[in-house]
Formats: C-alpha cells, sequence, structure tokens
C-alpha cells in the first residue's frame, strides 16, 4: 500500500509538473531581459519588403478623429482648453505682430484610434516578460515597458476582410475570429501572414460608432483567444482591428475578462491596435501594404492615441 500511495504521489507531482510548465509563459522567447517583445521580429529586411509593396503612392489614414464626443471604455474621457486665445483683439507680439494660440489637453491615452503597450494588460499583476507591476508602475508613469522606449513600427501590413468572408457589411457583437477564420480569409485574399507582419481585421463595426455609440461599445465582433494564440505563434508584431477593443465581446467564456489581451501582450509581447479605420482599405481591396507607425514618445506611457498610415 505504501508503494502504491507513493506512485499515486509521483505521478500526480509528475502532472502538476507539466500542467505548471504548459502554463509558463515567462522569461519571453526574445530573452529574460527583453522589454521590446514581438517587434524583434522586424527587421531592416522586412523594411524593404513592404516598401516594395507600393505601386500606386495611395495613402490611407488608418486612425480615426477624437474628441470630446468619441465613445471610449469607462471612465476615459477627451478635453482640450485653447489658451492665449486669438480672438482678434490684444496685444501682437513684436514689430512684425506675431499672434497664436496653444492648446492643454486633458484626456486619457486610451481614446480613439490607439497602441496598447505591452505594459497595459498582464496576468495577476505580472505582465510582460514576468514584470511585476510593483517593479515598475509608478504614478509618474511606467519605468519599463512604456511606449516611448518603442521603436518605429514599420512592417507589411495585412488586412482581413471578414465582411467578405462572411459576406455582410456589418459582422454582429459576439462573432469570434480563431483560426479557421484567419486562414479562411487570408485565403480569400491571396496571401499568407507572414512573420513580421500588422494584421488588420476589418468587421464594419467603426460604423457602428456614429450611429449607435451606446451598441459600439457594449460589444463588438472580434479576435478570439485561439486566434490570438494562432496570430502570436506566426510572430506577427501587432494586431488591430476597426473596433474600440480587438477582441470578441462578449469574450467566448463569459467568466472571461479581455482574454485576448493579456494572450497577446502579457504572454507574447504582441501589440494591439484599436479603432483602426480600415473603411477605404477595405473598399479598394487592399489587402497587403507598407504600414507605418511613429507612436508619439511620451515618458512612461501606457498607451497612446495613434495615426498610423497604410501606403500602396
Amino acid at each position: 500500500m505504501i508503494i502504491r500511495n507513493t506512485l499515486i504521489l509521483l505521478i500526480g507531482l509528475a502532472l502538476a509538473s507539466t500542467i505548471q510548465a504548459k502554463e509558463d509563459w515567462y522569461p519571453s522567447k526574445y530573452g529574460a531581459g527583453d522589454t521590446l517583445g514581438a517587434l524583434n521580429n522586424l527587421s531592416a529586411d522586412k523594411v524593404l519588403q513592404a516598401v516594395r509593396l507600393v505601386k500606386t503612392g495611395k495613402t490611407y489614414a488608418l486612425g480615426v478623429e477624437t474628441g470630446p464626443d468619441s465613445p471610449a471604455y469607462p471612465p476615459r474621457s477627451y478635453s482640450m482648453t485653447i489658451l492665449q486665445l486669438d480672438d482678434g483683439t490684444g496685444t501682437p507680439l513684436g514689430s512684425n505682430k506675431a499672434t497664436g494660440n496653444d492648446d492643454l489637453m486633458n484626456m486619457w491615452m486610451g481614446i480613439g484610434s490607439q497602441i496598447d503597450g505591452l505594459g497595459h494588460m498582464g496576468i495577476n499583476h505580472v505582465y510582460y516578460n514576468g514584470h511585476h507591476a510593483s517593479d515598475f508602475v509608478t504614478l509618474k508613469g511606467l519605468t519599463k515597458l512604456s511606449i516611448d522606449k518603442l521603436p518605429p513600427m514599420v512592417s507589411r501590413g495585412v488586412l482581413l476582410d471578414m465582411t467578405k468572408l462572411l459576406g455582410t457589411d456589418l459582422i454582429a457583437e459576439g462573432i469570434a475570429f480563431n483560426r479557421e477564420e484567419i486562414d479562411a480569409a487570408a485565403k480569400a485574399a491571396n496571401l499568407e501572414i507572414e512573420h513580421g507582419d500588422v494584421v488588420l481585421f476589418h468587421t464594419g463595426w467603426l460604423n457602428v460608432m456614429s450611429s449607435d455609440p451606446v451598441r459600439f461599445m457594449a460589444g463588438e465582433p472580434g479576435l478570439g483567444l485561439q486566434g490570438a494564440k494562432y496570430l502570436a505563434e506566426l510572430g506577427v508584431v501587432a494586431v488591430g482591428a476597426d473596433n474600440w477593443a480587438l477582441e470578441v465581446l462578449p469574450a467566448e467564456d463569459k467568466t472571461h475578462a479581455f482574454p485576448v489581451h493579456p494572450e497577446l501582450l502579457a504572454k507574447n509581447g504582441v501589440y494591439i491596435l484599436e479603432n483602426m479605420d480600415t473603411r477605404a482599405l477595405a473598399a479598394d481591396n487592399a489587402t497587403e501594404f507598407l504600414f507605418v507607425l511613429g507612436q508619439p514618445r511620451f515618458v512612461g506611457a501606457v498607451q497612446a492615441v495613434i495615426n498610423p498610415i497604410a501606403i500602396r
């Protein structure tokens, strides 16, 4: 009996060890000291490959207009104050009579079209590459994983038009995109998702932003958890969509809260691009393009409002 119980204990410990090993997600495959994540998949050769996609010179602004009426995850908000108001009165400066205005912004960085950095979401207070919040999160900014430390994101961009795949102008909330849908959309576009790519989903959801902002924020079609794991395995640098959270809402598992975010950011170092305006790209059937993003370099920032550019 003692031998039997000992064997059961050893088997149990072995299984527990295996399960724990499967849950280990740091140190990162890019190295224990890495803070850039999937940006390591960029290279000069990848940039040159992407540049060769430019045939027409047409440019596309992927950022939406951001203002006080922009729908945003509560309690995020936007406020601007114009200072030194040039209303046509007052004393100009110098003999050349110079006049001007300044603006003071009071806003959340996670509003409008945005990039989520690797310090945005983690798992039980642990973030990308095992960094615990107590080690790098301060009231005055992040001391690691902040937006200002990122190099420019220049690569091949890929558009997966899910509306075309599913035969509708607007995909309903709660519809998830996983490996099957991703592969089908890529095949329909006659392309392969490659190491170092930036992948964007077009769902039609951005049209709901102005027509029904309450519905826009209440749920959305988007990336599923298995689809996030698949894209990370392919080595993509960033994933974005024309919705406010990238991922499907409600979540596939109703007990989960934003599961795709920590899967991409914390576990894999893949960046998230939200509220990307993919409508013009979809209208032009532009499935691959040069993607260019030089994010604002706000010191210590978790996120940033952005306007990436697609060039064909």
